[in-house]
């Protein structure tokens, strides 16, 4: 059963944003070639007037053929319409085409997270970044915390982080993974900076854990009902989105690489999320679905947002980009995707074995 999941959500988090791309270009009249449901070869497909509608036999994924983009070989029998092609139309059309995919894996996202803070009821807000208590002898107090500080930012690392909940401060200490911080606190209607050196733990499966030893309040409940529904999901959308972007920035800075996973990871987390009910499991397609449409903004041909890139260059430059540099670019972008994916997979084998 969790193969069967697993393969549902990649299924339904790529089909969706390849349904982005095919409305848009529908919308603008770009002809489309096929939108297929799964990759691999063909089992089903139904032909209208001029998309083929396809069921292919890995369960995995799937895309939309349109014309003008690379790769239309196969279709190469098909007489495409004059002004037809996605290259016929003007930059603000292919913009949305291009980002219509994104916008579709946010959208998904964005349902979701409405629908479980509507099923459950009630959304549980964290408490602000103020002190409540400062242990007795902890780093926080030999730095010189005290209860009542408001903790307004964190840096380490060259990075800085504002801190809007006593969540923010925990995600942001494991994010950069060493224990000399600094810490900016509201005090007295001032602002303080106060550097800490956090004390290093290990966890009992010898994970690296950082205690400062600082105590916020506890969780507030807000009832949610039809109406509230929507500020809470989007509420929650982007409290995900930014631990998603702070982590992002911190793997491209080259630190937690041993973190990153890829589907190996994302089929344990399917198993676990099932174990939860429909709820993990549907937050974890929220989640997913979001990371595709952030990771998907990323400038390399590759992906729509390198994409976007090559197209604004080419309406400023007045010529398209030559085809054996796009190619080259393309194939770069793979060969360094392809390493990613490689490095993601033994880190995921990785601690599997451990």
């Amino acid at each position: 059963m969790t193969i069967i999941y697993f393969l549902i959500l990649l299924t339904v988090i790529i089909c969706i944003h390849e349904l982005g791309h095919l409305l848009a270009a529908k919308l603008f009249g770009v002809y489309c070639y096929e939108y297929s449901f799964g990759m691999g070869p063909l089992l089903l497909k139904k032909q209208t007037k001029e998309t083929q509608y396809s069921l292919r036999a890995i369960p995995i994924g799937g895309y939309v053929a349109m014309a003008g983009e690379s790769g239309e070989e196969a279709y190469e029998d098909i007489q495409v319409p004059e002004g037809r092609y996605l290259t016929d139309k003007p930059l603000w059309q292919k913009l949305i085409i291009l980002l219509a995919g994104v916008a579709m894996n946010f959208l998904l996202c964005y349902l979701i997270m409405v629908g479980i803070v509507a099923a459950t009821g009630t959304y549980g807000e964290y408490p602000h970044g103020t002190l409540e208590a400062v242990m007795e002898g902890s780093p926080a107090e030999k730095a010189g915390l005290k209860a009542g500080d408001k903790i307004i930012a964190m840096s380490a690392n060259g990075q800085q982080e504002t801190i809007e909940s006593f969540q923010d401060i925990s995600t942001f200490i494991a994010l950069m993974d060493q224990p000399e911080l600094t810490v900016t606190v509201m005090r007295d209607g001032s602002s303080v900076e106060i550097p800490v050196s956090a004390e290093t733990r290990e966890t009992e499966n010898g994970q690296k854990t950082y205690w400062l030893g600082i105590q916020g309040g506890s969780l507030t409940y807000k009832k949610v009902n039809s109406l509230n529904c929507w500020y809470y999901g989007a509420k929650e959308m982007g409290y995900v989105a930014s631990l998603f972007i702070s982590g992002l920035r911190t793997i491209l800075a080259g630190r937690h690489l041993d973190q990153v996973s890829g589907p190996v990871g994302i089929y344990t987390a399917t198993e676990q999320s099932v174990s939860y009910g429909w709820i993990g499991y549907l937050l974890l397609m929220a989640e997913l679905s979001l990371n595709v449409g952030v990771m998907n903004l990323l400038p390399l041909p590759v992906l729509d947002g390198g994409q976007v890139v090559i197209a604004i260059g080419e309406a400023i430059a007045g010529k398209k980009l030559n085809d054996k540099v796009k190619l080259g670019l393309m194939t770069g972008c793979w060969v360094l995707l392809i390493g990613v994916m490689l490095l993601v997979t033994w880190n995921d084998i990785a601690r599997l074995i451990k």
